[in-house]
């Protein structure tokens, strides 16, 4: 029997968009989930954003305000996509009005507030998935497969990269992403973020770290009006930027593994350069998201001279075969967001949690907030 769950979103930039088409899409890929999403409200602080959004997919009802979202009994699932410092206050407010939640990372500016929405959710009986889409990738689920199996051998070591120029410009407008209290820390939680995540889906645990960061683009001009996504502004008043344009960071494993995780936002000539290179005794497995239905793939027993081959995912990697019949049909970003609403809502149908949760959250908050000590301090520091 298939049940209908009232859903809303909150905050509709670009990602409110990609969740709400992910809703959309979600019954066509998964035809076999017994509950089908249906578009009861969204909310947008911006005026007009929010009637647009109506307008254009369908909502029920448009609203300035998100409290109104939590007072409304139709709706059972809430989007959180609004800016950093938001998450907190509406994700603790939506659990305790008995709603579950698919929250973007990161999940408020520190792992305390991560900690603080998961304990939330915890005591209200809800479920609730986080945004880290990298690791839905069928060729991650792969990846992971492979690692897990042995046959690359033991994990010695890993390089992750996030690469990106969406910064980079220095016309690029002085918005709430470059601000300490709104922003929080920079590339840290928007791209490093996923890193973790990453480095965590594939190799455990990470047991220390020591980081390094930098801003290189110091001062930006502020928007004289709304924006959304990464608009430019040229001619106001410049102000300071507060959190990191780049990090980079080593890393211990639980395993006794080490690793590299790099991110950077003002990445000239770097466009979504995002993956990792894992390295084993035996092995070694590649992966590039601009690529991603492809793995490089080194196994045997030549050590010393042993070819990389190229492996296309299919049916059978992760969730490839609900989008694709055969293996190298290709599959992009809004596909990994349509995977992340179905892991969200099977969650709520069978009450148990499936792919990035909560705590995943909270483990990469708490990761962000070692490199930032890192950086600050000049050491190592461990993570519980």
């Amino acid at each position: 029997m298939v049940r209908t769950l009232g859903v809303a979103v909150v905050g509709f930039g670009w990602m409110g968009r990609v969740h709400t088409q992910a809703y959309a899409r979600v019954p066509h890929h998964f035809p076999g989930l017994s509950l089908r999403p249906e578009l009861v409200a969204v909310a947008d602080e911006v005026p007009g954003r929010a009637e647009e959004a109506a307008g254009q997919y369908g909502f029920a009802s448009a609203h300035r305000d998100w409290r109104e979202v939590a007072a409304d009994p139709r709706v059972r699932a809430v989007s959180i996509a609004a800016p950093n410092f938001l998450h907190r206050e509406i994700g603790l407010a939506m659990a305790e009005a008995g709603k579950h939640i698919w929250i973007e990372k990161p999940v408020g500016l520190t792992a305390e507030d991560a900690r603080a929405v998961s304990d939330a959710v915890t005591k209200a009986g809800v479920q609730g998935t986080v945004g880290f889409n990298y690791r839905g990738a069928p060729a991650v689920a792969a990846a992971r497969e492979l690692i897990a199996s042995g046959e690359i051998g033991t994990v010695t070591h890993v390089r992750i990269r996030l690469f990106s120029d969406y910064a980079a410009h220095p016309e690029g407008a002085l918005t709430w992403r470059y601000e300490r209290e709104r922003g929080g820390s920079g590339v840290l939680g928007d791209l490093a973020s996923h890193g973790v995540d990453l480095a965590r889906f594939l190799l455990g645990e990470i047991e220390a770290l020591t980081a390094d960061t930098a801003i290189f683009l110091p001062r930006r001009a502020r928007p004289t009006g709304a924006t959304a996504g990464h608009t430019r502004a040229t001619g106001g008043e410049l102000g300071p930027v507060e959190n990191e344009d780049y990090v980079n960071c080593l890393l211990r494993f639980a395993s006794g593994a080490r690793g590299v995780l790099e991110a950077c936002r003002v990445s000239v000539g770097e466009q979504n350069n995002y993956g990792f290179e894992v390295h084993g005794t035996k092995g070694a497995v590649f992966w590039d998201f601009r690529r991603m239905g492809e793995l490089g793939v080194s196994r045997g027993t030549s050590y010393q001279d042993q070819p990389v081959s190229t492996v296309y995912v299919g049916p059978g990697d992760g969730e490839y075969a609900a989008f694709q019949p055969g293996s190298a049909n290709s599959m992009g970003y809004d596909d990994l967001k349509v995977i992340e609403a179905h892991h969200f809502l099977r969650s709520i149908a069978e009450n148990t949690p499936y792919g990035a949760t909560l705590a995943d959250a909270v483990h990469s908050a708490a990761a962000l907030d070692a490199m930032s000590r890192s950086a600050q301090q000049g050491t190592w520091v461990p993570l519980a």
